[in-house]
């Protein structure tokens, strides 16, 4: 493809790539998947154990909630000439595009999530991560999270605030319509491979 070089290990974009040139690469949704930031083609590092766990927990706990928001894991969200990958996102369920069998279309949303939550791993540039994260906000989304395992902290951003860091006991906020209560200690607690969630928790 024209401006785009691509082999197993990389794909390299040039400055003229556009946004609709990377969609179309077929490689770009394999694991770990490639996201499209500002003009750049980056592949997202593996983020092991820990992450894995908590990514799994949180969108476990909020569909739960049996509320009218879906979480999704590794959802691609492209919006405003980028292209990336959260860790989770969750999404009102009128908003979720359909395909003509009324099932979710496999190419993920092209609007930002109402909440997007990363998860920071050793292989991670925290910047890189905070910029998909205030990129969502600008274009629509109402809250993101970024979650550091290593320092057991989250900084919380929305729209037209500072940032919160949040750690120990500080409640986290959520979407206004979700009836959840999450301590920053319990979202840490689900690391312990002998976590088992009671209905009591929340």
């Amino acid at each position: 493809m024209k401006n785009i070089e691509l082999t197993q290990e990389k794909i390299t974009v040039s400055e003229t790539t556009a946004l609709e040139e990377f969609l179309k690469l077929p490689c770009i949704d394999e694991s770990p998947a490639w996201e499209y930031i500002n003009k750049e083609a980056i592949q997202k590092p593996m983020g092991g154990g820990k992450h894995s766990l908590l990514q799994k927990r949180l969108v476990a706990v909020i569909d739960e909630l049996g509320s009218n928001y879906e979480a999704f894991p590794e959802l691609r969200c492209t919006c405003g000439n980028r292209s990336v990958v959260p860790d989770v996102v969750v999404i009102s369920t009128n908003q979720l595009p359909l395909d003509e069998n009324g099932e979710i279309i496999s190419s993920g949303i092209d609007f930002a999530p109402d909440w997007v939550i990363e998860i920071l791993s050793s292989a991670q540039s925290q910047t890189k991560v905070t910029g998909n994260i205030l990129h969502c906000l600008r274009n629509g989304s109402q809250l993101g999270w970024l979650i550091d395992p290593s320092e057991r902290c989250i900084l919380v951003y929305q729209p037209n605030s500072l940032p919160d860091l949040l750690a120990g006991k500080d409640i986290l906020p959520v979407l206004k319509h979700l009836n959840l209560t999450l301590s920053v200690n319990e979202v840490f607690s689900w690391l312990h491979p002998t976590f088992r969630r009671c209905d009591s928790d929340y």
